[in-house]
Parts: C-alpha cells; structure tokens; sequence
C-alpha cells in the first residue's frame, strides 16, 4: 500500500518509533496472513501523533486491528508504561498479543472486547486512542479517563454513515471539550465482527441485495414505522428517479456534507445506488440526492426535498465555501438508543 500524497503532521518521536516498529511484520504477518482491514501506515501516524504519548503514561487503545497502531504506542510509553488494546475480533487480538511477545513487548495486552466500553480494568488512562468510529463518544470512554486525559476518536456529525471527523478531546473535571477537529474515517464500532466490510456498522434502514446491492439511511428513522415505509420508498425513488440535473454550480461532495450537518435537517439521507453514494434529504413522501458524480436526483422537479438540496449548495456557496475547520465542533450529552455519551455536532 503507498502513501497516499498528503501534507499530514508526524510528531518526531512517532517518526522516530516508525523507524524502530517493522510495520509490514504486524500488517503482512507470515502466520497470520496480511490484515484484510487496514489504515494507511501515514494516518496510522498521524493519529498517533494526536495522542501525543509520553513516556510511563498508560494508554487504551481501541481498535487492534494488526497490531501495528499498539506497537508504536507501546513504544512511546516505553517499558514503565502502559498499553491495553481492545477489539471486537478475537483473532486480531490473539494474533496481535502473539506478535508483540515474540518481539520481546511487555508493557502491551491486546483483549477482545467492545470497546465503546472502554476498559475499566485498567483505568485511569492518559490517553485513549479510538481506531474506529463509535456512534457517539461513549460516556464509558471519558468516566475512565485520567484528569486532563486526552482521547482521539472519529465520531460522527449527524446520524448517517460515512460523515466523521477526528476529534481530539480534553477531559477535565469529568466533561470532555474539543480542542480540534480534522479528517478522518475509520470504519465503525460494531458489537460484533463485521461480516461486510463494504457495508456501514450502523444506521442501515433499507437494503436490498438483488439485482444490485443498494442501501439507504434516512435520519428520521425514527418516525418511519415498524416495516420501514418510508426508508423504501425513498431508496425507490433514489434508485428510479424521475428527475436528473446537474448540480448548478460548484459543490464539492464533503464540504457540503459537512455544511447540511450543520443545519441539523432531520432529512439527511445517505443512500449507496448502482455502486454510486448519494447525500441528499428526504421526507416521506419526497427525496433527492447529490450523487458523487455531481448529478441532483430526486422524485420530481417540485420535489421538496430537491429544493432543501438547492438550498443548501447555494447557502454553502453564499456564506463563502466553508471548509471543515471553520465550524465550531460541539459535544451535547445525550442518553438514548446509541448509549450514553455526547453527540459531536458542527455549528456555523
């Protein structure tokens, strides 16, 4: 796998560790095969550097996968500190404690577990490190954090798939406070191994499989009944719409997301057609999308919903193209269907 070409900040001792932990031993490992599932060494950097570990702390990491991730970390913590790592997969955790006892690692345990749960076991931690995207930051997460513990974590920023950014979070006196947002997209928490990797963890309210694979999620799912109406018909009208137009002006695919994330619509809609993803808005009875193509679908040309996607091209473009980092990231303490925890939001 190559580095993809992108200016992204290394910390000099995550560099330094880099340069002393064989990625391709953890990654591309003999005995247990290459690890199917695997971030771009250059982000696994990045986002370690986030961290920001020191030596002697004592740091979770949530997310095993190769092994590699825990590897660098337990590097920086040095033999007087301490790493726990937990995953959903059995086999990458067995694989992986192997790999660091055959290195000579001490200071690393890797245990299968849902790590939106943390890891109480061996809690007050410095840093927690969350290689995976949990639906919210779990409330778990911050009551087993150490005072001013810093945790590093993809969340979402509004209830359909593939809409994340990294944040990076103090705790102090209990409440977590973001201090910084950037990029990011790991694949999501889920209380058991996936079986598809293609396929978002959650937040799926219809699918169908034959001819082709094609899904939709709609954030007001919780008003659509108990056989998913309403999901259907707006992956129906999406799939064979009756009105197609190219996007009026410039609309560049994530900035936009991130721009009708921040309207908190109770309409954003995520729909996978014909091998193309679509974000647009829905209600129950209307739907368009702005395909990745750069094409507008929807039920109509009256269409309702067409007319908030409109509008939301056009307020992107009005308030001058803003970019990720010119929102303000806020946590909301939430208790629901998804657990207790804080809900990260972008305000403009």
């Amino acid at each position: 796998m190559s580095a993809p070409a992108v200016d992204v900040p290394i910390a000099p001792e995550v560099a330094q560790a880099a340069e002393a932990v064989p990625e391709k031993h953890y990654t591309h490992h003999d005995g247990r095969g290459p690890t199917v599932h695997r971030t771009n060494p250059v982000f696994v950097h990045r986002d370690v550097s986030h961290l920001a570990v020191a030596e002697g702390m004592n740091v979770l990491e949530i997310g095993t996968g190769s092994g590699y991730s825990g590897a660098l970390i337990a590097h920086l913590v040095g033999p007087a500190g301490s790493v726990t790592s937990a995953d959903i997969n059995g086999y990458l955790t067995r694989w992986a404690n192997l790999i660091h006892h055959r290195r000579g690692l001490t200071q690393i345990r890797c245990h299968t577990a849902d790590g939106t749960a943390g890891y109480p076991a061996a809690a007050p931690y410095d840093r927690i490190g969350a290689w995976c995207a949990p639906p919210l930051l779990p409330k778990a997460w911050v009551d087993q954090s150490a005072e001013e513990g810093r945790i590093v974590s993809t969340l979402p920023v509004a209830p359909v798939p593939d809409l994340t950014v990294l944040a990076v979070i103090r705790v102090t006196g209990g409440r977590p406070e973001v201090e910084a947002i950037t990029g990011g997209n790991y694949i999501d928490a889920t209380p058991s191994p996936k079986a598809d990797l293609e396929l978002p963890g959650r937040w799926i309210d219809w699918e169908t499989r034959v001819p082709d694979h094609r899904w939709v999620s709609i954030a007001w799912r919780d008003r659509d009944d108990w056989h998913h109406s309403g999901a259907r018909a707006t992956l129906e009208r999406l799939s064979d719409p009756a009105h197609t137009e190219p996007a009026a002006t410039e609309a560049p695919w994530k900035p936009l997301q991130y721009w009708a994330a921040a309207t908190a619509d109770p309409g954003l809609t995520v729909a996978r057609l014909d091998g193309e993803t679509a974000f647009g808005h829905s209600t129950p009875s209307s739907a368009a999308a702005l395909t990745k193509g750069g094409r507008l679908i929807a039920d109509s040309p009256n269409s309702l919903s067409l007319d908030i996607v409109r509008g939301w091209i056009n307020g992107w473009n009005t308030a001058g193209r803003p970019a990720r980092d010119d929102y303000t990231p806020t946590l909301t303490p939430v208790d629901g269907p998804d657990g207790a925890g804080w809900r990260l939001r972008l305000t403009w």
